[in-house]
């Protein structure tokens, strides 16, 4: 995950590209209305993926690779760092640009199938192929878990789809800042922007399960309804452990690091019917992240902990 902590830019243009094309995308069409064959939309679609895909892992690889020793294809075990919370986000945005994929594909008409192959796995390859780039850096090196992860996060979305024909389960994010950012700028960010991408110790990952899909003749309970699990972690100064000093020879508080669980209730923003395509596309962009609930938290400290609101 070394290289979403230096391109952290990238991440953030990821992310608007992919919202962006979603945005489009609602204004035209139900989230799984299946269109007629148009070839012209998907020239666009693949056009527009292709330029995307190509532009940035130019970019990374002539810009932010620029000043850094290239070497032999190599692994590199970072599997411990960050208490896995980044493996977390790397199965997130592998997940949600599938989702974003397979709704493209959708627009422009192809069999629902094969929108679902490809366009599910559109996350899976673009993040597995900045791990390549990484592999041929000394400072780096592909790492194994996260490729993992990306599978995972791709695979979690298309199975689904070809499972139940919807999101059963889905992935979601949540942060809130905290004051350890401030103790080592240089890792976990000096902005607010960066702390959002940086600072690990502020994100929580989640799944999302929705209840009446489960639960099929529970028909008083609104079909809206999710049951939330979260994963998370605290007290995070390094990957794998706390430095004793900062970049400028600052001795660090002693931290303990630990992990979060997390219990709650969520809204499926895709279940609640609108026929309004502004309202629809509000929807999809609210769940992406998870939304504020009363919520309980077990601790690896053996501590319970209820949060009367967490984001």
């Amino acid at each position: 995950m070394i290289h979403w902590l230096r391109a952290f830019p990238f991440k953030i243009i990821l992310l608007i590209c992919l919202l962006a094309v979603q945005y489009c995308m609602a204004q035209k069409t139900e989230p799984d209305e299946q269109r007629p064959y148009n070839p012209t939309r998907l020239k666009l679609v693949t056009v527009g993926g292709a330029v995307f895909y190509a532009g940035t892992l130019f970019g990374l690889s002539t810009i932010w690779y620029d000043n850094y020793d290239k070497t032999y294809f190599h692994l590199f075990d970072d599997n411990q760092g960050w208490m896995q919370v980044d493996k977390f986000g790397h199965a997130y945005t592998s997940y949600i640009m599938g989702k974003g994929g397979y709704k493209s594909l959708m627009w422009t008409g192809i069999d629902r199938k094969k929108a679902i192959w490809f366009g599910g796995s559109y996350g899976f390859l673009f993040l597995s192929s900045v791990e390549i780039l990484d592999g041929h850096y000394k400072q780096w090196g592909l790492s194994v878990g996260d490729v993992a992860a990306n599978a995972f996060g791709s695979m979690l979305f298309i199975g689904q789809q070809l499972w139940a024909g919807s999101q059963v389960v889905t992935m979601k994010f949540s942060y809130n800042p905290t004051p350890l950012a401030q103790l080592r700028p240089e890792h976990l960010g000096s902005g607010d922007m960066e702390r959002i991408i940086k600072d690990y110790n502020g994100h929580t990952y989640w799944f999302s399960a929705n209840y009446r899909s489960f639960f099929k003749g529970h028909h008083i309970v609104p079909k809206w309804l999710n049951i939330a699990g979260g994963y998370g972690a605290y007290g995070m100064l390094g990957g794998k452990e706390n430095p004793d000093y900062n970049n400028t020879g600052e001795r660090l508080p002693d931290i303990e690091r630990y992990r979060r669980y997390f219990l709650t209730l969520d809204v499926d923003f895709d279940r609640i019917e609108s026929k309004n395509k502004f309202v629809r596309s509000v929807f999809f962009f609210l769940n992406l992240i998870k939304v504020p609930m009363p919520t309980l938290e077990y601790n690896s400290k053996g501590e319970f902990v209820f949060h009367p609101v967490y984001f």
